[in-house]
């Protein structure tokens, strides 16, 4: 083992990608196969292999070899996993190990730069009653931005009406041709259009498969930890609104841990029906 665990990476790695190109997760991680490239000599490459909820992408990877060359990105859909699907193609509590997690983005609610929404509360007065047609866009239900969106409405006593799209480059696409009011993004996803006028934020938001491979696992966390140390990566997170940090393998399954929780009573109580 101590050998094999030397010799990581022999050959190239995959870094799966459950969802569309264009979206945050898949930018940050393409930024990442890129300085991992650099640091191990070995090619780092994405692949994206999106659909139904990023479950596609998490079945190829907990169906790979477990020998640390295919990987799986995402982000906090993953903890809502559980609470959108009656039943999982894989098992979520023992297939899939938590390796690390290292751009921190905040969650933003975004309208058009000519919008008549000005501020937060503006959207919110306007979305108060049943008989409200104000509209957002995220990458389909379950995800991150459509939980999020609907947790805003049940703290805020607003009703919104849910726009789902393949993606999240496509709810951007379509909020910025006016399809819909309003999307709740990650801030990583949609900093371009902001620094570029054309979108403006309301509000801003933060047992084991692999027991045989813990070297392995360990020279990736410290991989990664080398690249977010970097200040080449620290300033690319700064420049898409996101925070460049670092959580170890137990740091990150506690935190998924609180997250799958936390959007368990969400879902409870929106009344979302498991597909």
């Amino acid at each position: 083992m101590g050998a094999h665990a030397e010799t990581w990476p022999s050959k190239p790695v995959k870094i799966v990608v459950p969802y569309p190109p264009g979206g945050a997760v898949d930018a940050v991680t393409r930024k990442m196969a890129q300085r991992l490239t650099e640091q191990t000599g070995q090619s780092v490459f994405v692949e994206n292999k999106a659909g139904a909820t990023g479950t596609i992408g998490a079945v190829q990877v907990a169906r790979s070899a477990p020998d640390g060359y295919t990987l799986l990105a995402n982000d906090t859909t993953y903890a809502l996993l559980p609470h959108i699907f009656k039943k999982l193609p894989f098992d979520y509590a023992q297939d899939l190990q938590p390796v690390c997690a290292y751009v921190f983005a905040p969650m933003g609610v975004v309208v058009k730069a000519d919008s008549r929404f000005k501020t937060l509360n503006d959207l919110i007065a306007a979305a108060k009653g049943a008989d409200s047609k104000i509209s957002y866009g995220s990458g389909g239900p379950g995800s991150t931005p459509h939980f999020a969106s609907e947790a805003l409405g049940l703290a805020t006593g607003a009703h919104f009406m849910h726009v789902p799209f393949k993606g999240a480059g496509e709810a951007t696409v379509a909020l910025l041709g006016g399809t819909v009011d309003f999307q709740m993004a990650s801030i990583s996803g949609v900093i371009g259009q902001v620094q570029g006028n054309k979108l403006r934020v309301l509000a801003v938001s933060g047992d084991k498969r692999l027991p045989a491979l813990a070297d392995v696992l360990a020279r990736l966390q410290k991989e990664v930890a080398t690249a977010m140390a970097t200040p080449e990566m620290r300033t690319y997170a700064e420049n898409i609104g996101a925070d460049a940090g670092y959580w170890d393998a137990g740091a990150f399954r506690k935190e998924m841990g609180a997250r799958t929780a936390y959007w368990g009573k969400v879902a409870s109580a929106t009344g979302f029906e498991k597909q």
